[in-house]
Parts: C-alpha cells; structure tokens; sequence
C-alpha cells in the first residue's frame, strides 16, 4: 500500500470511529491504539538491541 493511501484509510477510519462513538470510547480506543502502538515500538526496540548484542559477542 502506497503511503497516501495508508494516510487515507487511516483518515476514513478516523471519520467512521468519530461518526458512530460518543466521546467516552472514542478516548478508549484512542488509548488502545496509543497503548498498541507503544507495545509494537517497543518489541521492535527490544529485539533490534538483542541482535545488536548478539553480533557483539
């Protein structure tokens, strides 16, 4: 997927969640995805400094 259309879908799903939530859990998911993201950024972190020691030894 081209980067415009990943910017795109991400806007449209926004739009949906917006349109269909009311405030409260729109303030949870939005948690959850920060929660989600934060998680995946962090297993990449860690497994990229556990190759890195690896190629160390």
């Amino acid at each position: 997927m081209k980067s415009c259309e990943l910017v795109n879908l991400i806007s449209m799903l926004t739009c949906l969640i917006v349109e269909n939530y009311d405030d409260e859990e729109i303030g949870l998911l939005a948690a959850i995805f920060t929660q989600l993201g934060d998680s995946l950024a962090t297993i990449l972190a860690n497994e990229a400094l556990n190759e890195a020691c690896k190629k160390k030894e």
